[in-house]
């Protein structure tokens, strides 16, 4: 072969896609079969629980184990919701088919990932819709910059937040129970925790996250004495439930006996089997029982509400961040929690107030509700909302935002400083800085916890579909 057609030949190899192939890992549940493009290694639609139907419908998440070897390079069904006829995605998000069998989770990690860190992802939609399959939550960005990315599926509506005389009665004296969104949450964690090394990754760093509904149940989590030692840091986006009191165990029961006599059991003499027996399309279809509970005080996975938590100093003192958009009315509760936690691992607040020119019509007084969330994943391109008309200043501000939670995750637990991308250094909260702020706009600044305010005309906690 002539020099002159090897070199051609080589540049053209270099130049052409790469091309997915197999990547295998065996897990404590059972091996899996990924797809790898030889700098991120991808795991689909990987089963963390037995499926909770049948006799596991509102029963804790029981831990699963295969046979042979499960493909893990296609998505699996969102959990149960309601989705538009039409093909329209909901408020979180789903168009299609969904399931009751849904507990699975995805991965995204650097092909050649040793020790790595790991964020674990809990989406967003009022704890009635949402998946963690969406566009907006690929991790991609992520693996690239050296971080394993895990998204997950957790039970929605009546069929994660449920209580029942007849149920309770059923539960040892150590289960967790009515909680069960946050029981798969754990679930998901735990399994990270245990297979963290066949993906590469680093079981003493595990950041769990979420935004809105999925920062609630975070919040649950740091509150929760059964979820201490599953994760490692936290980061609670936007939710508006810091301040709200959690259901009496009582109070939840009574919902349940309402919404089994609404889809026609006998109320609180419902028996059991038959509750099981429903179709879980007709629970959620009904006003009555859809919606469910978002947080249970069951005595075992929540003792107190949230806020009470932080208050009185039970709650998991992990380094964390937390904050809220400019036009979303959240920042109350996220101002509460972030100074009552700040008396011993790191805080770090931060206030996203960036609105794209060619947005800045429809949004006048800044970010609204889950406007943050493209930015911190770096897939304003795939965002349904912005996608083709994001510009290149809108796409530097996403890797800058990016870069901080990346920065967050790789920080040792004793930082108190987090270094971002072109030089931004963002630092913990405290009396000394005047309790600093990341405030994020088309270049970030550091600004104090007392001097911000909501526009008086935001969005206040609760109207949108996916709080």
């Amino acid at each position: 072969m002539k020099a002159s057609v090897a070199c051609a030949l080589a540049v053209s190899l270099l130049s052409a896609p790469s091309i997915a192939s197999d990547v295998k890992v065996k897990t404590k549940s059972g091996a899996l079969i990924g797809a790898s493009d030889g700098a991120i290694n991808t795991f689909k639609g990987v089963a963390f629980a037995k499926p909770p139907v049948g006799d596991l419908r509102w029963v804790a998440p029981q831990p699963i184990k295969w046979k042979g070897v499960r493909t893990a390079t296609e998505f699996a069904a969102p959990c149960l919701q309601t989705t538009n006829a039409d093909g329209r995605p909901n408020g979180g998000g789903v168009s299609g088919a969904s399931s009751e069998d849904c507990l699975y989770l995805n991965i995204w990690a650097p092909a050649n990932a040793r020790n790595a860190p790991i964020m674990l992802w809990i989406f967003g939609g009022g704890g009635t819709m949402g998946a963690g399959s969406l566009p907006t939550y690929d991790g991609t960005a992520f693996a690239r910059d050296g971080v394993i990315l895990v998204t997950i599926n957790y039970r929605l509506g009546a069929l994660g937040g449920f209580a029942h005389p007849a149920l309770t009665k059923t539960v040892s004296t150590k289960e967790g129970f009515a909680n069960y969104h946050l029981l798969d949450a754990m679930a998901a964690l735990r399994w990270m925790k245990d297979n963290a090394k066949a993906f590469g990754g680093d079981p003493k760093n595990v950041t769990v996250f979420g935004e809105s509904a999925g920062a609630t149940i975070t919040a649950n989590l740091v509150t929760s004495p059964l979820a201490k030692g599953y994760f490692d840091k936290a980061i609670i986006q936007s939710t508006g439930s810091l301040p709200t009191p959690a259901s009496s165990l009582d109070r939840a029961e009574e919902q349940g006996v309402a919404a089994m006599t609404a889809l026609g059991l006998p109320g609180a003499d419902a028996d059991v089997k038959k509750m099981r027996a429903l179709s879980g399309e007709a629970i959620i279809a009904d006003r009555a029982a859809a919606r469910g509970e978002r947080t249970i005080l069951d005595g075992r996975v929540k003792t107190q509400s949230i806020l009470d938590s932080f208050v009185s100093g039970t709650a998991t003192d992990v380094p964390m961040i937390i904050g809220t958009n400019s036009d979303e009315g959240r920042l109350r509760g996220t101002q509460q929690v972030a100074t009552h936690a700040q008396t011993g691992a790191a805080v770090w607040q931060y206030f996203f107030d960036y609105v794209p020119d060619w947005r800045r019509v429809d949004q006048p007084n800044g970010v609204p509700h889950a406007g943050e969330i493209p930015y911190v994943f770096e897939t304003v391109t795939a965002d349904r909302t912005g996608g083709s008309r994001m510009t290149d200043k809108d796409k530097a501000v996403a890797q800058r935002i990016h870069s901080c939670w990346v920065a967050f995750a790789k920080a040792d637990k004793s930082a108190r400083e987090l270094h971002c991308a072109d030089g931004f250094t963002w630092p913990a909260r405290n009396e000394e800085n005047n309790r600093a702020v990341a405030i994020f706009q088309e270049r970030p600044s550091i600004g104090r916890a007392t001097d911000l305010r909501s526009p008086p005309n935001g969005a206040k906690p609760g109207p949108t579909s996916r709080d």
